[in-house]
């Protein structure tokens, strides 16, 4: 106890940075951690969290036997399998290209083009959407232009799988493709030119350089994007998809059927207890997936 003391008097003003930043956490995510009770429990406003029936794990039963709980976990985790890994293919691929290609202009321009859908409010997203595949919409301008049938696409589940992948992918483009310019900038130029003199080309140097090392900031995204895999974009399902019933079987989410739970059906003990299997499985996902990746590489993992 001398020994955490006394490091408490070395480093007051280090210990008192952070002091802020554990009120932050212990108000807003260790506090509400009571609310997890709700999820055994039949909720009442009458009864409050500790007067309403304890119902054990009933909540969760339902979830699985009504099958529910599976349809929304698989498209969270499909969902958001799809922005990781293609997302982050996508960024690498144009980081490396915007570090190649010459003209700082062209690099600027490039750069802002892909960053700014990132500052847009998901409500323009939405109402975006909107415009191009309502009924009255752009596409289906275009297709009566062409004298062709038009196409609902507010009653068909299966395009809206490709458009929230495609618009979630093309909003986070920039942000990651600022991440990987970084790290491809904090890459010695003594590698390339060393290459140069070997006679490598810019394939060989991209291959056999930038993307080795590239490999641990790689592994760093995706391990921390695993760790809310089954956490979706609630923003962007709902205001692309809304309270739309029709599209629920292929765009239905965890986090949009716990906020129609909690907001639309008032049922908070089902609301709480979808929240909670979305914590806990995702909490197990993370510790398993770095435990693979530290006896891989033990250098590439989180702790």
């Amino acid at each position: 106890m001398s020994g955490i003391f006394r490091e408490l008097r070395k480093n007051s003003v280090l210990f008192a940075m952070i002091v802020p930043t554990l009120v932050y956490f212990i108000v807003f995510a260790y506090i509400p951690m009571v609310g997890v009770y709700y999820a055994f429990t039949r909720f009442s406003y009458e009864g409050g969290l500790f007067g309403s029936e304890f119902v054990g794990f009933k909540n969760f039963e339902f979830l699985i036997n009504s099958g529910v709980l599976w349809n929304i976990t698989k498209n969270t985790i499909l969902y958001n399998l799809a922005f990781i890994l293609i997302g982050n293919v996508l960024q690498v691929t144009c980081a490396i290209f915007l570090s190649e290609v010459p003209g700082k202009w062209f690099k600027k321009t490039a750069q802002s083009a892909m960053f700014l859908p990132y500052f847009l409010s998901y409500v323009l997203v939405g109402a975006f959407v909107f415009n191009l595949f309502s009924s009255n919409g752009v596409i289906n301008t275009i297709l009566a232009q062409l004298d062709l049938p038009p196409y609902d696409f507010y009653l068909n589940t299966e395009p809206w799988k490709y458009i929230i992948v495609f618009f979630g992918i093309w909003k986070g483009l920039g942000i990651g493709v600022v991440i990987y310019l970084a790290a491809i900038m904090n890459i010695s130029d003594e590698y390339h030119e060393a290459a140069k003199i070997d006679g490598a080309n810019i394939f060989q140097r991209v291959k056999y350089i930038t993307l080795p090392l590239l490999v641990p900031t790689f592994i760093l995204l995706i391990l921390l994007a695993l760790g809310g895999i089954l956490r979706g974009q609630f923003e962007l399902f709902y205001q692309i998809v809304g309270n739309n019933g029709m599209l629920f079987e292929s765009t239905d989410i965890i986090d949009t059927y716990v906020y129609r739970s909690l907001a639309v059906n008032f049922d908070i003990g089902m609301g709480t207890a979808a929240g909670l299997y979305q914590s806990f499985f995702g909490f197990i996902l993370v510790v398993t997936v770095n435990y693979i990746i530290k006896k891989i590489r033990d250098d590439y993992s989180l702790f």
